[in-house]
């Protein structure tokens, strides 16, 4: 088949020249002919999923290694499946390309009714439900206008960092049309270029409020991600001396191995002695921060707006005094690096009370295995060659708590939190950075949500090793709310994806109840087993978790159970 000069080949031309090489999908037969031209490109792979919310999740994977993401399903029934990790990527200000499948341009403005609808003659309920999870979207029913709708969409999707969705209609994609008859020009992105008045105005408020500040730190927050401000952020930490924190949806994003690196700040539940030095400081630069009630720790954060300094993607606020728009985060930063005075004490403070953290304790023979033990030796197996994935639940804490060598990746979704987000994001990220291991801690109840994804990493010969914590429920929301809804039916799961691996492909599995037999699966899923994905199950007792989930969840129990305010 001859896609030259289509609209199937110029969606998949615009999807490489963005530097999307997988596209994660599931075929329907609105979008049948579409997925032939994305076979037909060359540099182009489709990666077939179980089902949609997974395929979503693999894009969400995907971008967050790659930078920009793409999934394709089919119209409504796939739609509707893949919209929560939509969702979960528009809040996390991910680039996805969402393409799906739709009905026969013919049919638009009839009468008819087609079948994966609600049985209404309206086609456009899926769109609608995307308009608020998605910053643009394009209905292309029609070639004369369609090469506009896709590359707006594209474009915009890479401008704000966000997904965006496209309709394509099922009959489109092999039909030859003028507009697509060249090669697509390569998008140039204007960059976004500061208010120099304004980005002046913010640096002298900024420096002139830090250099009078006996104490002041400095915190990273997940919006640096967006802004591309990482680099920025170190420079104008070793610019000022100040000590280093993340929250915990940032982290990642800053160098663990910096000389002042504090840990997580995260209130009550932060690294040990960080949540003092920041709390007790006397000014704080948050760059990019996200303050919801899961990252304040149920609204516990102990921190005065008078001595802030919100940094956000394009606006600066100082204190309860200025807020000056239309200043980018890097400019700021970098900007703000050569004006601030040298300032160590918060620094010297920390190092006075510093106290190293004790050696977990190794376990008897043949005593039950503890978490705190397991994550003893995860720690031990990171390298710059590897990444955490971490899923909602006690993991969020544990691994918060592991101290990532350089160039050491760390995904988890913290504004969102949808339970089962880690597997197809596993497939994802593995996906896109295969010079990195990834390693997965995942829940049971987490994994019992998407565990058929499984078998498209061993499809794909990805190597990930996934901890899979069975502790008998849904831990995390045990300790904000308990309840017989908690506790879920207990699987074989080694027994469940030897089954899903068959024979076919490299995967090994593992089940282990003690330290001995914990080292003994790690060192075959390091060595022997090191080109095969080793799928590895941790027997805990249902009530072992981190004395941080504890903490947190009575905060964020205690904020959820607020009555209602006085009429």
């Amino acid at each position: 088949m001859s896609s030259s000069g289509t609209m199937g080949s110029h969606l998949a031309r615009r999807l490489v020249q963005i530097g999307v090489r997988d596209v994660f999908s599931v075929p329907g037969d609105f979008n049948l002919t579409l997925l032939d031209h994305l076979i037909d490109e060359p540099e182009l792979n489709l990666v077939g999923c179980c089902n949609e919310l997974n395929a979503g999740y693999a894009a969400d994977g995907y971008a967050r290694a790659n930078g920009v993401g793409a999934c394709v399903v089919t119209f409504t029934v796939g739609g509707l499946s893949v919209i929560n990790a939509i969702a979960g990527a528009y809040s996390e200000n991910l680039p996805i390309i969402c393409i799906v499948g739709g009905p026969n341009s013919n049919d638009y403005g009839t009468s008819r009714i087609l079948h994966h609808t609600i049985g209404l003659p309206d086609f456009s309920q899926e769109l609608r439900c995307f308009q608020t999870v998605t910053c643009a979207q394009a209905v292309v029913n029609n070639l004369e206008d369609a090469h506009e709708l896709i590359d707006t969409a594209i474009s915009t999707a890479l401008k704000e960092s966000k997904p965006v969705y496209i309709s394509i209609s099922c009959n489109l994609p092999a039909i030859p049309h003028p507009t697509f008859a060249r090669e697509p020009v390569p998008f140039f992105l204007a960059p976004k270029i500061s208010n120099q008045l304004g980005l002046e105005a913010a640096v002298e408020a900024t420096a002139e409020f830090l250099n009078k500040a006996v104490k002041p730190v400095i915190i990273a927050g997940p919006k640096m991600r967006v802004s591309r401000a990482q680099q920025s952020f170190l420079d104008l930490a070793d610019a000022c001396g100040y000590p280093i924190a993340v929250m915990p949806s940032a982290k990642g994003l800053v160098s663990e191995q910096h000389p002042h690196f504090l840990g997580t700040y995260w209130g009550a539940v932060s690294t040990t002695f960080c949540g003092e030095i920041v709390e007790s400081a006397d000014a704080y630069v948050f760059v990019g921060p996200i303050f919801n009630d899961y990252s304040s720790v149920g609204y516990s954060l102990l921190i005065k707006k008078e001595k802030s300094v919100i940094v956000e993607p394009n606006r600066v606020t100082i204190g309860n005094g200025p807020s000056i728009g239309w200043v980018f985060m890097a400019d700021f930063l970098n900007a703000l690096a050569k004006k601030l005075k040298k300032n160590n004490t918060a620094m010297e403070n920390y190092s006075r009370i510093y106290v190293p953290p004790g050696i977990a304790l190794k376990l008897d023979k043949d005593e039950p295995l503890r978490v705190n033990i397991l994550f003893k030796h995860i720690q031990e197996m990171l390298s710059g060659d590897s990444a955490v994935i971490a899923e909602t639940g006690d993991s969020w804490f544990n691994c918060q708590k592991l101290r990532l060598p350089e160039n050491c990746g760390y995904e988890f979704q913290m504004q969102y939190g949808s339970i089962g987000w880690s597997v197809g994001a596993t497939l994802g990220y593995a996906q896109a950075a295969k010079d990195k291991r990834v390693i997965a801690c995942i829940g049971d109840g987490s994994f019992q949500v998407t565990a058929q994804d499984i078998s498209t990493m061993i499809r794909c010969g990805q190597k990930s090793i996934i901890f899979l914590i069975n502790n008998g429920g849904y831990t995390i929301e045990v300790e904000i709310h308990d309840g017989p809804y908690n506790v879920i039916k207990n699987w074989n799961y080694t027994g469940l994806v030897d089954a899903i691996h068959n024979g076919e492909g490299n995967c090994w599995t593992a089940k282990v109840k003690t330290e001995d037999e914990l080292v003994e699966a790690i060192a075959a899923a390091t060595d022997t087993y090191k080109e095969s994905l080793c799928f590895i199950e941790v027997l805990v007792h249902k009530d072992d978790t981190s004395k941080e989930l504890l903490e947190w969840g009575s905060r964020v129990s205690s904020a959820n159970s607020r009555p209602p305010n006085p009429q």
